[in-house]
């Protein structure tokens, strides 16, 4: 529960030269301040008085699709108006609302928080604050929210929320209170409509759906990019490098949503171990499922195999399965793939013979998949 306004105004004072945390999250002071100066993140509600005002866009943002974008777009044209020196920034939440109110019915991610973060910053957001969502704060009555966080603490000059936004306890809070309060707290408040494609609503579960039924292609329609995830490479069992096309296994985040099983063709950005730097991209085959030419009840799995004009040499592989650039392995190192196309369905093979010779011709599909996106000019 957040504070009273008597014990809200005097935890903001300065006490020692350090003043505390706000409400139990936790955000050094010292840490608030330089991410204001570098415009980059806050993990909690700040511990000092922000000093310029905020374009504030609020929101849980996951998966940043186009509904998403014209939201945090809206905020960052809006503080460069007027010459009110505002900064354009997002207030979010961390985890998902629904992991904490309904944790069992509650959805995989499309982005984990750093993912929403590197996406937020790429449409010009200059600060992201992240509020820990824990069950106390969700008892916060709306009334209460605005004018402590909103008005008091993050001082916005204006909040820029999608028409249909819900907040405070029991979702009790919405656009007309909102407006109503901004104008007792002087800032300003504008709701953007929602966005359609093909005559639906653009929605991170509309984007959840596509991608449970593997439609990664009118998935990417609805995010304005490719869906993507990321993993660190881990060790196999070595089966792709017995049939001629290694692959990299991937540990995934357990709360980030993975398409349905099949065989994608992707672009693949590769970070070796140790590396700086974004990493190279690469075309690539995807294949994720439970193996059931080789296991009846097996794991699922999601392995990349890179292609470079064809098949990486096995002469270029180290560990089990590592794929590498080279010859450094990559085995610790991270891999992160955006889905370009569906090449077909996870099936059984009648041998690893056949099964080789399928993953021949989904090498090919995909090379002609990506060459069709111009990946050379993603480079």
């Amino acid at each position: 529960m957040l504070r009273s306004e008597a014990s809200f105004a005097k935890a903001s004072e300065p006490e020692g030269g350090s003043p505390p945390s706000f409400a139990g999250l936790h955000s050094p002071a010292s840490e608030g301040r330089r991410s204001l100066r570098r415009g980059a993140v806050i993990r909690g509600l700040p511990g000092v008085r922000v000093r310029r005002p905020l374009c504030l866009a609020i929101g849980v943002f996951d998966g940043v699709h186009l509904g998403h974008q014209a939201i945090v777009g809206t905020a960052v044209k809006m503080a460069g108006e007027g010459g009110r020196g505002a900064v354009p920034a997002v207030l979010t939440f961390d985890p998902h609302p629904d992991i904490v109110l309904s944790p069992h019915g509650a959805p995989a991610l499309l982005t984990t928080t750093d993912e929403k973060i590197e996406l937020l910053r790429s449409l010009g957001i200059e600060l992201v604050i992240v509020v820990e969502f824990t069950r106390a704060f969700a008892d916060t009555r709306a009334e209460e929210f605005i004018a402590e966080v909103v008005g008091k603490r993050l001082r916005a000059c204006c909040a820029v929320v999608g028409e249909g936004w819900r907040f405070g306890a029991g979702g009790k809070g919405d656009l007309r209170m909102l407006r109503q309060m901004a104008a007792a707290f002087g800032f300003g408040v504008r709701a953007v409509g929602r966005v359609r494609r093909a005559g639906q609503l653009v929605s991170s579960t509309r984007v959840r759906t596509l991608l449970s039924h593997g439609r990664v292609s009118a998935a990417k329609a609805l995010l304005g990019r490719p869906y993507a995830l990321s993993g660190e490479v881990v060790a196999g069992d070595g089966r792709g490098r017995a049939l001629g096309f290694p692959t990299a296994n991937l540990r995934v985040a357990p709360e980030k949503l993975i398409p349905a099983d099949g065989v994608y063709a992707c672009l693949a950005r590769v970070k070796r171990p140790g590396a700086g730097g974004q990493g190279c991209l690469r075309p690539a085959v995807a294949s994720i499922g439970v193996r059931p030419t080789f296991e009846r009840a097996g794991q699922r799995r999601v392995e990349v195999h890179l292609l470079e004009g064809g098949r990486v040499p096995d002469a270029a592989v180290r560990g089990s399965e590592a794929t590498s650039l080279g010859s450094t392995s990559l085995l610790g190192g991270v891999i992160g793939v955006q889905f370009i196309a569906r090449l077909r369905g996870e099936r059984r093979f009648p041998s690893a013979e056949a099964l080789a010779r399928q993953m021949e011709m989904d090498c090919q599909r995909a090379q002609r998949a990506v060459a069709r996106r111009g990946w050379n000019r993603a480079r």
